[in-house]
Order: structure tokens, then sequence, then C-alpha cells
């Protein structure tokens, strides 16, 4: 590979490490084009994409950016997964994919800037998606107004019963 392509190659990774919220370290040893081009096929659905690439390029990519607390990790042949949105469901998707196929291990990741164990990872993946996350927000918010709305009105709800009561009252006593 001359120079050129591998400038145009570290400013094109550099880019997509700035735009990512998620990224992921695995080792990918005996896997082979299949297993890869379905766990990229997963990936992509979740908008993530699997990239291999050389540790040197990968060091120099990764300076200014948040993955550069990984640099001490560009050890060993490196596959980096990239999530520019949810975090969560790439996540669980490779982790799924890591217990089918033992060929995949995942090694650290990174997570806006900090540093994330494999167990953390899998905490991560433990998470609700961000769809179901929203929701739940979403009817808490609805929630609270109804509450409000319910314990404002039975004040003069309970003040017309009061009062009706008093007119049934008056009524039966004349």
């Amino acid at each position: 590979m001359d120079r050129r392509t591998k400038e145009q190659i570290v400013s094109e990774l550099q880019e997509k490490l700035k735009e990512a919220k998620l990224g992921v370290l695995t080792s990918f040893n005996g896997m082979n084009v299949i297993k890869m081009e379905a766990l990229r096929n997963a990936l992509r659905k979740s908008n993530a994409e699997l990239k291999v690439v050389k540790n040197t390029l990968l060091g120099i990519a990764s300076k200014e950016t948040g993955f550069s607390v990984l640099a001490d990790h560009f050890t060993w042949p490196v596959a980096v997964v990239l999530s520019y949105k949810d975090p969560v469901e790439p996540t669980k998707i490779l982790i799924d994919f890591a217990k089918k196929n033992p060929e995949l291990e995942i090694k650290v990741g990174v997570l806006d800037g900090k540093l994330l164990t494999k167990s953390d990872l899998m905490v991560l993946a433990e998470l609700p998606s961000r769809d179901i996350l929203l929701g739940k927000l979403v009817s808490v918010m609805i929630a609270v107004p109804t509450s409000l709305v319910t314990v404002l009105s039975g004040v003069p709800r309970n003040f017309v019963q009061v009062l009706n009561a008093y007119c049934d009252k008056k009524k039966t006593l004349n």
C-alpha cells in the first residue's frame, strides 16, 4: 500500500471515529468470510459497521478522537465495530454473535471517550434499547400530568358530593 492510500484511509477512518458514539475492538482469528459477512449485515441494520484495520493506521487515526484511550489495545489483529446512534443495539448483536461464534472475541470498547471493559459491554448489552427507554420516559411524562389532574379534580368532585348530600338531607327534613 502506498503512502497516499494510507493517508486517505487514515483520514476517512478518523472522520468515522469522530462521528462514532461507540467503538468495540474485537479479535476475529479463525472466522470465515461467511460469518464475517453475517456479522456485518446484522450490524448494518442497527446503524453500525465492522471495519478490519491495520493497527498502525488505527493508532494514527485514533489520535485527537475519543478512541485514543484504546491505543494500548492495538496489539492483535483488530476489527473495530463503530456505532453512530444507539450504542445498545449493536452491543447486543455483537455479544449474541460472540456467544454463538467463539472465534469472535470481544476485547474492549469505548463509549463517548470512556474505556469499557468486556464486562462493561455485557452490562451495556443488557440495557433496553433506546426506543424502549424513550417509550418508558414518555409514559412517565404522561402519567405525572394525568395524576395531577386526577388529584386536582378530586377536590371539586368531593365538594359537589358534599353539597348533594347536604341537599338530600335538607329535602328529607322538609
